[in-house]
C-alpha cells in the first residue's frame, strides 16, 4: 500500500506528531559536553550562578524590592519557560527566590538550563532597570 492511499485518523495524526516531536527533542537534548560547560558556565558564575556540589546543576539567589516584584519576576520568566518546556525547582520567600536548574530527563545540565539561567538573568536585569 502506497502511503498516499493510507488513512489517517485526526487521533493517530495526533499521535503521530506528538511521537515525533517527543523523540526528535529527546534525542537531540543531552547532557552538556565539557566544551559546553567550559563556554556557558562562566559567563553564568560571573552573574552570580553557583554549581551545586551534589548534583550536576546550578543554582542562583535573586533578590527583589518586594513581594510583588517577585512574583511578577516569576510570571514574566513562567511565559518562557512553559515555553521551553522546561521547569525550574523555584522557592520564593517574600523579594527572594531560589533557583535550581538542572534537565531530569538527561540527569545533569543540558542546553535548556543555560537557555533559562541566561534568560533570568536578562529579565532580573530588566526588572531592576525599570523600578
Amino acid at each position: 500500500m502506497d502511503i498516499n492511499e493510507m488513512y489517517f485518523t485526526p487521533k493517530s495524526v495526533v499521535f503521530i506528531l506528538l511521537v515525533a516531536t517527543f523523540w526528535t527533542t529527546a534525542r537531540a537534548l543531552s547532557l552538556l559536553t565539557d566544551d559546553e560547560r567550559n563556554e556557558f558556565l562562566p559567563k553564568l558564575l560571573d552573574n552570580g550562578w553557583n554549581v551545586m556540589d551534589n548534583r550536576d546543576a546550578i543554582r542562583k539567589s535573586f533578590a527583589f524590592s518586594d513581594f510583588n516584584e517577585a512574583f511578577g519576576f516569576m510570571t514574566r520568566c513562567a511565559m518562557k519557560i512553559e515555553r521551553e518546556q522546561h521547569h525550574p525547582e523555584w522557592f520564593n520567600v517574600y523579594n527572594r527566590l531560589e533557583v535550581v536548574l538542572t534537565t531530569h530527563d538527561v540527569g545533569g545540565l543540558s542546553s535548556k538550563d543555560i537557555t533559562i539561567a541566561t534568560f533570568m538573568d536578562e529579565m532580573h536585569l530588566w526588572t531592576n532597570a525599570s523600578t
